[in-house]
């Protein structure tokens, strides 16, 4: 069972081929065995999950099933959980346990899916490479001496191994499209405002997105579906009608125009990457579509414009952990200032810790000026780049990431080359409009990822030509021999 997609699990229940149970039990299974070697969950909710389950088949039998009622995911430890332990892979959170649940867990809860457990992170969202994290970093399944990417790398390595047939995750600068690219699975991050926020632990407010981790674009459809639309609780929700995605999956590409930016042709991208990359968009014009060089000028200025904004506006979101209200406490503080600088100082791992340290020097009294409102000028550059190239062309192609999984702690001490793992995500976030990640082939045995850019709103288009591409060329199908 664990061989097939999200829309092919659903089939079989539907079908009657197997129960929600029996299913949910099968990846419990899978999980228990096979997960020691990937360290892809930080919680698993086995009970929880059987109990959902057994709701899920009931209400099957109600005849009041959706598409997605008795389907297992894993949620990234990111999202609120009512009862259940919601940690951000830091020490700051490991006892916390949330009242209440996030918009995206509501929803998808409501149509009938059954929680697994919740997966393992950079430490909150901080990292490409989920070696933040407070336990322990994750391993790629196609090769365990390599990262999955990050910060959604537990979700990423649970789905490419098969111990959970989709899951959710969060991108703020390439988070989810970047370990969807080092594990051969779809990403979608979708326009910023399309998914609600509401109980999202926040690191960066005005670049964070939640979407979903999947095999294939037609499963990111099936969830986008459920986890989009309008909530008057995060004041960043668009009220905007939520297309049908699954209706335009199989719609021809005749006509499409494709952007090649010679901003993605960087002397750091590795020329096998670069050979699978346009070997895929070579398979799109075969189906009809046509390419169109664009030209997107500030690309090299998203990175260190990313790196100003993100850690300022995580330096906000993050003072609300000082040790009194919930979170970590250290023992025994002499006064108040003790109490906050120990408890933060034990709380927050050492990458979360400088990102702190870098947002609030650009924030403070004679630099804001100089750093913080110069990265933001760079970002509406960089939006307006965007907006002109989509007049030339409906979505821009290019590589996910430079290169493929690089081995573990190969960049653990240098931070700017950690950083550039997200060169060609970063600007996508800061110009708040959709994306997608999907395999496009391997280089001696790692993972390749094409990413799709398109306006504002076009999550339908993207999912449309990742889909189309998909039919011709399954990657998708492929598994790691281990988790066979």
């Amino acid at each position: 069972m664990h061989q097939y997609t999200l829309a092919e699990l659903s089939q079989g229940l539907a079908a009657g081929h197997y129960s929600s149970v029996e299913l949910t039990q099968h990846f419990l299974d899978r999980i228990a065995r096979l997960d020691p070697q990937l360290n892809s969950f930080i919680s698993v909710t086995a009970e929880q999950a059987l109990a959902q389950a057994a709701a899920a088949d009931q209400r099957r039998q109600r005849g009041e099933a959706t598409a997605l009622t008795g389907l297992p995911l894993a949620h990234k430890d990111i999202f609120c959980t009512q009862g259940v332990r919601t940690s951000c892979a830091s020490r700051m959170l490991d006892n916390f346990v949330a009242p209440y649940d996030a918009a995206v867990v509501e929803r998808l809860q409501a149509a009938g899916m059954v929680m697994l457990g919740k997966t393992n992170m950079d430490e909150f969202a901080m990292g490409s490479s989920n070696e933040t994290s407070f336990y322990g970093p994750v391993r790629n399944p196609w090769d365990l001496s390599r990262v999955p990417g990050g910060s959604s790398g537990g979700s990423a390595a649970a789905v490419a191994a098969r111990l959970a047939p989709a899951a959710t995750g969060t991108d703020t600068g390439g988070s989810i499209r970047q370990p969807a690219a080092l594990c051969q699975l779809t990403g979608l991050k979708p326009s910023y405002g399309r998914v609600s926020r509401w109980g999202m632990i926040a690191f960066a407010s005005s670049l964070d997105q939640a979407g979903p981790m999947t095999q294939t674009a037609a499963d990111a459809a099936l969830l986008l579906q459920a986890m989009a639309g309008h909530d008057a609780r995060d004041s960043t929700s668009v009220e905007r009608p939520v297309p049908d995605y699954q209706a335009a999956l199989t719609q021809p590409l005749q006509g499409l125009r494709i952007g090649l930016p010679t901003a993605f042709r960087n002397p750091g991208l590795d020329p096998a990457v670069a050979r699978l990359v346009d070997a895929a968009i070579a398979e799109l014009v075969s189906q009809g579509a046509r390419t169109v060089d664009v030209d997107l000028p500030h690309m090299d200025w998203s990175v260190p414009a990313y790196y100003v904004i993100a850690p300022a506006e995580a330096s906000s979101n993050l003072s609300r952990f000082d040790g009194v209200r919930y979170g970590h406490r250290c023992q025994q503080p002499t006064d108040l200032l003790d109490l906050y600088s120990r408890s933060r100082a034990e709380g927050f791992g050492a990458e979360v810790q400088r990102r702190i340290m870098i947002g609030t020097y650009a924030l403070s009294a004679g630099y804001y000026d100089a750093y913080y409102r110069q990265a933001q000028k760079i970002r509406r550059l960089i939006a307006e780049d965007f907006a002109r190239a989509f007049t030339q062309c409906d979505i821009i192609a290019g590589p996910t990431s430079p290169c493929t999984a690089f081995p573990l702690q190969a960049r653990q001490d240098d931070p700017v080359a950690m950083y550039l793992s997200d060169i060609y995500t970063i600007a996508v976030n800061l110009a708040g409009i959709p994306a997608i990640s999907l395999p496009c082939g391997q280089d001696q045995g790692l993972p390749v990822g094409l990413q799709l850019i398109g306006p504002y709103w076009s999550e339908e288009r993207l999912l449309q030509v990742a889909h189309r591409y998909q039919q011709a060329c399954p990657w998708h199908r492929q598994m790691p021999s281990s988790f066979a």
